[in-house]
C-alpha cells in the first residue's frame, strides 16, 4: 500500500504571513490539530507546519496577540516529508523515527498533495504489529516534535 492510498488529499493550508488567529480558526473549522504552511503565491510548496501545540506554547503561554503574530514566528520549518508513491511502511518508519503523528506528502517539486496521519495508518495498514510499534515509538517521551 502506498501513501497516496491512505493520505488525506489537498489539506487546507496557510502561508507564513497568515495571522495566527486565522490559522487557529482554520484548524477549528477543519477539525485538525495541524496545518501545513506553504509558500505565498499559490505554489503549494511546503515550508513548514503549525500545530495547535505551537500556538499554545509559543503564543498563548507567552501572552502574545494572535491578531498580530504571523505563522512564520511559530511554525516548525523543514518538516520531514514522504512522497505519494512511498510505501506506507516507509511513512510509518518516518513517524516512529521522528516521533510525529502526521507526515506531509509532497510531489517531486515539494508541493503539498496530502497528509498521512497516525489514524490513517492505524485504519488502513495491514501489518498490525508494525502499527503498534509505530504508535509506541511516536508516543515515547522526549521526542523532537509533538503534533
Amino acid at each position: 500500500m502506498k501513501a497516496q492510498d491512505i493520505m488525506s488529499r489537498n489539506p487546507a493550508t496557510v502561508t507564513p504571513a497568515t495571522r495566527v488567529r486565522q490559522a487557529a480558526k482554520l484548524m477549528k473549522d477543519e477539525d485538525v490539530g495541524i496545518v501545513p504552511v506553504v509558500e505565498e503565491g499559490g505554489t503549494k510548496r511546503l515550508v513548514g507546519l503549525l500545530t495547535d501545540r505551537d500556538i499554545a506554547i509559543r503564543l498563548v503561554a507567552e501572552g502574545r496577540d494572535p491578531d498580530l503574530v504571523e505563522v512564520r514566528e511559530l511554525m516548525s520549518g523543514n518538516p520531514k516529508t514522504a512522497r505519494p508513491d512511498d510505501d506506507v511502511s516507509k511513512v510509518m518508519d518516518l513517524m516512529g523515527r521522528e516521533q510525529v503523528r502526521r507526515v506531509p506528502i509532497v510531489d517531486d517539486r515539494g508541493a503539498l498533495v496530502g497528509i498521512v496521519a497516525q489514524a490513517d495508518v492505524a485504519l488502513e495498514a495491514r501489518d498490525e504489529s508494525k502499527v503498534e510499534d509505530t504508535v509506541e515509538r511516536i508516543s515515547q517521551p522526549g521526542g523532537k516534535h509533538r503534533g
